[in-house]
């Protein structure tokens, strides 16, 4: 897969306005998804985000999850590792916040943090690159295995032009500058080497199919995410459990 050859806009033809009314009929139907995925107590949902920075990883999660029973639905986001979870294996911190039966649990970030960053700055080679991306295979592979746990993962594929857009509006609208970092610039000039790994995570991490959105416009890469989330929570086929007897 070359990220390149995919495009991070919707197709031509695509109505914004039929899209986001169709958006709020699907976010409808997904709170009384949720409210059945508790209930039922039987599966839970592991959704992992990834992009790159300013690809709209939290505008995505506000859109799409905030019309759900907060009860159910826990977000975890992963930044630079303490040293605390520095002193553990690096899945040590991921696995603690895995999703108990009958929750969602959001990815801000994730597990695949340490083998995207990690090689992009030359903290790991690539044998122990290999070693990490075998072991979060086998950790996906343990939670749909052992806990009817359904994991969606979603890269949110943005273009560079549209991330140097958005992170210069850090700089000039009020409302962003808390979202400013000089980091991210300097991340951003590392472009091409982001891409290259994380094709080789796309290649090699797929005990879970990664699903690739198009996220120059945030209408269209919400309702993407929001009805793959609808077709999988559907497709668990649940069902109230009726009156608990005593």
């Amino acid at each position: 897969m070359k990220l390149k050859d995919i495009d991070t806009k919707a197709p031509a033809g695509v109505d914004k306005t039929k899209t986001k009314n169709a958006l709020g009929k699907i976010l409808k139907d997904l709170d009384e998804l949720q409210n059945l995925l508790y209930a039922e107590g039987k599966f839970s949902l592991l959704i992992v985000i990834q992009g790159m920075d300013a690809s709209g990883k939290d505008g995505l999660t506000r859109d799409v999850f905030t019309s759900m029973n907060p009860q159910g639905v826990n977000v975890s986001s992963f930044k630079e590792p303490t040293k605390e979870e520095l002193s553990h294996d690096f899945l040590w911190r991921i696995h603690k916040q895995a999703p108990a039966k009958g929750m969602i649990q959001i990815f801000n970030r994730s597990q695949y943090e340490d083998v995207l960053i990690t090689r992009v700055h030359g903290l790991i080679d690539d044998e122990t690159a290999k070693k990490r991306m075998k072991a979060i295979n086998d950790f996906e592979q343990l939670l749909i295995n052992h806990n009817d746990t359904h994991i969606l993962k979603f890269y949110l594929h943005v273009s560079h032009k549209e991330q140097l857009e958005r992170l210069d509006e850090r700089l000039r609208k009020p409302e962003k500058m808390w979202k400013y970092s000089p980091e991210d610039f300097k991340e951003s000039k590392l472009w091409d080497t982001y891409m290259k790994y994380y094709e080789d995570v796309f290649e090699h991490c797929n005990a879970a199919p990664w699903h690739i959105i198009p996220s120059d416009q945030n209408w269209y890469k919400s309702y993407l995410v929001a009805r793959t989330i609808q077709h999988t929570l559907k497709g668990l086929k649940m069902k109230y459990p009726g009156m608990k007897k005593r």
